[in-house]
C-alpha cells in the first residue's frame, strides 16, 4: 500500500478524546469482523478510548472467539445505542463495503452523520459516500489493508496478539483459506509476520471451520445430495435453499457460510451460485474461477456486486423465478457477450 494513503487518517487523529465509530457491512463476515476488531484494538490501546465497532445485525457464532466481539454494537439488538453513537461520532470508519446501502438498517443514519467518513475497502467501484476513500482492489482483504494501515500509522511493534488473531482470521477467510485473492507475494508477508507475533493458524482454523453444529452438516448435506444443479454446457453449477429448507435444518446465521464454493469443486465448473429464500428477497451469491467475472454479472442483473471471482446480490421475485432468470441469462449468453463476462474484469 502507498504510505501516502494513510496520511490523512494520521492526520484526523490528532485528539485522543474523539469519538470513533467503526462500521461493517450487513451479515458481516470474518473480513468485515476481523479488520473491525483490529482497528478497534490498535486505537483503544493507543489512547482512543471513545471506540466503538458496530455491525448491523449479528455475526456467524463461529466468529464469537476473536477477542473483543462481546464489545461490538449490534444495531438490530440495539439500535437506539448504535444510532447515538453514529450521530454523535467524530470520525467514522467503513470497514469492508463500498456503498453506505451494504449497511442496511445503518444506512439512513451514515448518511446524515456529521462525523468525518474514511472508507477501507478492497472492493471495485466505491460509490461517493465519504469524505476519504482508500481503496486498494488488489488486496486480498480488507484486514491486509488495516495491517499496512496500523504499521504506517506507527510501527510493527502496536500489533499485539489480540489485533494479530483478528487481522489473521479475515485474511484467511476472505481468501478462502489462501485458496483465492491472494496471488501477492505481500499477504504471505503479512501472515509470516503475525504468526512470528504468535498467531496459531492451526488453532484458528479449527475454531472458525471445525465447529459445525449438526444441523449445519445435514443443511450442506442436503444443499448437494439434492439441491445442486449442474449445467455442463455453461460450466456453471448452483445450489437453492428455500425458507421450508432453511426451517427444516434449524438454520443459524452463518450456516450457508462457504456453500457457494463446493460447485466449484466439479470439474469443468468456472461459475459457482447459491440462492437463498429470505423474508423478503433470495440471497445471491457467486464464486467464479479465472477470468469469469462475477462482479459484472451481479452487478449487472442481481442488484449487487463485488471481486472478480466473488460477489453478492440479491433478487426480489421468488425463489423459482430467480432461478429461472439466472438460468436465462447464463443460457442466452452469446458468445461475445460470454467473452464480456470473461474479459472486462481486468479493465473494471
Amino acid at each position: 500500500m502507498d504510505k501516502s494513503l494513510v496520511k490523512p487518517i494520521k492526520k484526523l487523529l490528532t485528539d485522543k478524546s474523539m469519538k470513533i465509530v467503526i462500521v461493517s457491512h450487513v451479515n458481516p463476515d470474518g473480513d468485515s469482523i476481523g479488520s473491525s476488531l483490529a482497528l478497534y484494538h490498535f486505537l483503544k490501546n493507543t489512547g482512543f478510548s471513545n471506540t466503538v465497532a458496530i455491525s448491523p445485525n449479528a455475526f456467524p457464532s463461529f466468529l464469537g472467539w476473536m477477542p473483543g466481539s462481546e464489545n461490538m454494537i449490534l444495531g438490530t439488538k440495539s439500535s437506539a445505542l448504535s444510532s447515538e453513537k453514529i450521530k454523535e461520532a467524530d470520525l467514522i470508519f467503513c470497514l469492508d463495503f463500498n456503498d453506505i446501502e451494504r449497511t442496511e438498517n445503518l444506512s439512513s443514519r451514515l448518511s446524515k452523520a456529521k462525523g468525518v467518513k474514511i472508507l477501507i475497502d478492497h472492493h471495485p467501484d466505491p460509490r461517493p459516500h465519504f469524505d476519504h476513500v482508500i481503496s486498494q482492489i488488489s488486496a486480498s482483504s480488507t484486514a491486509e489493508m488495516i495491517y499496512e494501515i496500523i504499521t504506517g500509522l506507527e510501527s510493527e511493534k502496536t500489533i499485539n496478539t489480540n489485533i494479530a488473531e483478528c487481522l489473521y482470521a479475515g485474511i484467511v477467510t476472505d481468501t478462502g483459506s489462501l485458496s483465492y485473492g491472494c496471488n501477492n507475494p505481500r499477504t504471505y508477508e503479512i501472515i509470516a509476520h503475525l504468526m512470528a507475533l504468535g498467531v496459531d493458524g492451526e488453532k484458528i482454523h479449527r475454531l472458525i471451520y471445525d465447529t459445525y453444529s449438526e444441523q449445519r452438516m445435514r443443511l450442506l448435506g442436503h444443499c448437494l445430495s439434492a439441491n445442486l444443479v449442474v449445467l455442463q454446457e455453461q460450466s456453471t453449477a448452483f445450489i437453492f435453499l428455500s425458507a421450508s429448507d432453511l426451517k427444516k435444518f434449524n438454520y443459524q446465521e452463518g450456516d450457508t457460510e462457504g456453500v457457494v464454493n463446493y460447485g466449484l469443486s466439479i470439474k469443468g465448473i468456472s461459475l459457482a451460485a447459491i440462492f437463498i429464500e429470505r423474508k423478503d428477497n433470495i440471497k445471491i451469491s457467486f464464486r467464479s474461477e479465472g477470468n469469469v467475472d462475477v462482479n459484472i454479472l451481479a452487478r449487472e442483473y442481481f442488484n449487487g456486486g463485488g471481486h472478480k471471482n466473488a460477489a453478492g446480490g440479491n433478487f426480489k421475485d421468488t425463489l423459482e423465478n430467480t432461478i429461472r432468470y439466472f438460468e436465462s441469462i447464463i443460457r442466452n449468453l452469446s458468445r461475445e457477450e460470454f467473452r464480456v463476462l470473461r474479459g472486462v474484469a481486468d479493465n473494471v
